[in-house]
């Protein structure tokens, strides 16, 4: 279904006039009859006042034609089952009466998509958010741009740890025809592809950067993850949902993470293992530092020449040394007051 745009003529100020003129005319035409009548002049305005009756019944029929578009809205047009075109400029129109605008979503509403104004009753179904309202628009639809945030999900990452994950997504409808005539329920349809792009994305990254695991597919260990690349992950997800809602005439525009963490039953073991972690590379940074400074201490008494110290005693000294720059308590040393040896 290719989308058409009307260049519609914004009559409806002009038709609205028309019919209130034919509705003051009918009931002069009205009024008149019946005083006539009542005079007993009967022969020809009986047949005024038949006129005048029928004028009066269908005369609100061309009243159904006047529609009001407000900026950023369309309206697909159906005539009899049959697609006639989609009206996008804001305004004032007067169309065929019998035609009628199309929105299969005017009662859903996605979670904080901002699309509907007044107060929904909301609806659960599954992953998907969704509330309903009955005043919304039945026959227009918004081409402003929307965001969808999806519940969290449950997803596990390529090493088979469970990681809860939420993105929000911008997007917008390009193609009334295909968003009304290609799916049955556009927004619904966008909020599972979301779930299901994001669940194929998240497979193939590990939570954090862990070793041999090739997240690009060039067969080339990397170090991508989901805590520590987040601005590739979500480009790829935002392409991902793309690809699935083109025949849907969805524009996705930006999709970002808004929660990532480990799932409840294994937060605490990989909490232990990041403090551990931090740790040894604490651990691992003292040493070396401990070690720089040894090394430069017994260089600075071997040029000074302040102290001859044979093998075993600068082998103590870097013991006592390390005890001291490495220990998590401070030092309490022990004064010799003897002599040296």
């Amino acid at each position: 279904m290719t989308e058409k745009v009307l260049e519609c003529k914004k009559h409806g100020m002009r038709a609205l006039l028309l019919i209130l003129l034919l509705y003051t005319i009918d009931i002069a035409m009205f009024v008149c009859a019946c005083i006539s009548i009542s005079d007993g002049r009967t022969n020809t305005n009986l047949a005024l006042l038949i006129a005048s009756i029928v004028i009066f019944l269908f005369a609100w029929i061309p009243l159904l034609g006047l529609k009001i578009l407000d900026p950023q809205e369309a309206m697909v047009l159906t005539l009899f089952g049959r697609y006639i075109g989609t009206i996008k400029e804001s305004g004032y129109y007067w169309v065929n009466p019998f035609c009628s605008g199309v929105n299969p979503a005017y009662k859903t509403k996605l979670n904080q998509s901002g699309d509907v104004n007044t107060t929904p009753s909301p609806i659960i179904s599954g992953n998907t958010n969704v509330t309903v309202n009955i005043n919304s628009h039945a026959d227009r639809l918004s081409l402003k741009i929307m965001t969808l945030n999806n519940s969290r999900q449950k997803i596990n990452d390529c090493l088979g740890n469970p990681v809860e994950i939420g993105i929000a997504v911008t997007w917008r409808i390009i193609d009334t025809a295909k968003a009304v005539f290609n799916v049955e329920n556009y927004k619904e349809f966008l909020s599972l592809q979301c779930d299901s792009a994001l669940r194929n994305v998240v497979r193939t990254y590990p939570y954090d950067v862990s070793p041999n695991v090739d997240t690009t597919g060039d067969g080339i260990a990397d170090e991508g993850s989901l805590r520590g690349s987040s601005e590739i992950v979500a480009k790829k997800i935002r392409d991902e949902i793309q690809k699935r809602v083109e025949e849907a005439g969805i524009e996705i525009v930006e999709a970002r993470i808004t929660y990532l963490a480990y799932a409840p039953e294994i937060a605490a073991v990989m909490l232990q293992r990041q403090q551990a972690s931090a740790i040894i590379d604490a651990r691992k940074m003292i040493v070396d530092g401990a070690v720089g400074m040894v090394e430069m201490a017994l260089e600075r008494l071997n040029e000074k020449d302040v102290v001859k110290l044979d093998e075993e005693r600068k082998a103590a000294m870097v013991s006592n040394l390390l005890v001291v720059l490495c220990g998590n308590r401070d030092a309490q040393p022990i004064v010799n007051s003897g002599s040296l040896y």
